[in-house]
């Protein structure tokens, strides 16, 4: 869309300034000195092409060496094509060609982000035009409509960067929203496959359960045990656990170990690569693990990824003495 906005605009300003050098040519009335004309106006038009089609880093802005010329322009033009006339054909119709040219210009310089540039050519230009016709000839002969584009084309401007600043912000919120959305599916679909791994875990339980009016053996009390462990795993151990993760907990129970796992979110925005480490060096500090009680947390720490930390029964004061503590690094080192 901005290319083809550009690309009117574009046509728009040639077709202009090829309009105003066509006036300045077709004269009426024999110029004293036509060769300051014609200088004034292939000096007009190599200014305004070269404004106009410059090309820059952004596309938009005017490379300040068209700027420096547009306003190198503004000024010499309307001194050499006044001076081209006789004092009183510089009111003819051909010969205030220059004023909607110049004003012409200095919309460009607006346009193409060179905004000082524009008010000063349009500054000289209304000072050139009052010295060389008087200031109430120059706004009845065409200064009214130069300074109104100029005005016009700045409010467009300033409307336009903060059309273009409200467009990015809420294409930025769009994108916000949906990654946040594509997010919430992510875990909704992560929470409904741990659901259905843990009715797949417990359900034989229950239904051998049901089937024996409660009456279990010790393996069947063991499994029961076992599959409520998995099932509290499956709902808040969250992106910790993988195939051998869950194998070295299962281990751990089975050698009446009691294992707690809490996801606190420690591993999000970790890469792929670096989760595979964390939950293989996991699985192997749970596998050779000996002690009563582990727990398993990620939490929400800069440089420690997870802790697992051990307890034996039988400490001092009747607490539980500590013999294991091992923290994985969120990166590896």
């Amino acid at each position: 869309m901005r290319r083809s906005v550009r690309s009117m605009t574009t046509a728009l300003a040639l077709g202009f300034a090829l309009y105003f050098a066509a006036r300045a040519i077709w004269w009426t009335e024999q110029p004293a000195v036509p060769l300051l004309l014609v200088a004034a106006i292939v000096l007009y038009l190599a200014a305004v092409l070269t404004a106009v089609l410059a090309s820059s880093a952004d596309g938009v802005r005017m490379p300040m060496g068209a700027a420096v010329l547009a306003l190198i322009s503004s000024a010499v033009v309307p001194t050499l094509a006044s001076l081209a006339l006789e004092r009183e054909m510089r009111g003819a119709p051909f010969a205030t060609w220059y004023i909607g040219a110049v004003g012409l210009l200095a919309v460009v310089c607006i346009v193409r982000r060179h905004a000082v540039c524009g008010w000063v050519a349009l500054g000289a230009l209304i000072v050139s035009a009052s010295a060389y016709m008087g200031i109430v000839d120059a706004f009845t002969l065409g200064l009214v409509g130069s300074i109104t584009w100029v005005v016009v084309a700045q409010l467009l401007v300033i409307f336009w960067e903060r059309a273009v600043r409200d467009t990015e912000k809420l294409a930025d919120a769009q994108q916000a929203v949906s990654a946040w959305h594509a997010t919430q599916v992510v875990r909704q679909r992560e929470r409904r496959v741990r659901a259905q791994r843990a009715l797949a875990i417990a359900g034989p339980v229950l239904t051998r359960t049901v089937a024996s009016h409660g009456h279990l053996n010790e393996q069947e009390k063991l499994e029961a045990r076992l599959a409520e462990g998995t099932m509290r795993d499956e709902l808040r151990g969250g992106i910790l656990l993988n195939d051998a993760v869950r194998q070295a907990i299962s281990d751990a129970r089975r050698h009446g170990a009691v294992v707690t796992v809490f996801d606190e979110g420690g591993l999000e925005g970790t890469d792929d690569a670096r989760l595979d480490e964390i939950r293989d060096e996991l699985a192997s500090v749970v596998a050779s693990a000996r002690s009563n009680r582990v727990i398993i947390r990620a939490g929400r720490d800069d440089q420690v990824a997870v802790t697992v930390v051990g307890r034996a029964a039988g400490g001092a004061h009747d607490d539980d003495a500590v013999d294991l503590w091992h923290e994985i690094r969120r990166t590896r080192e």
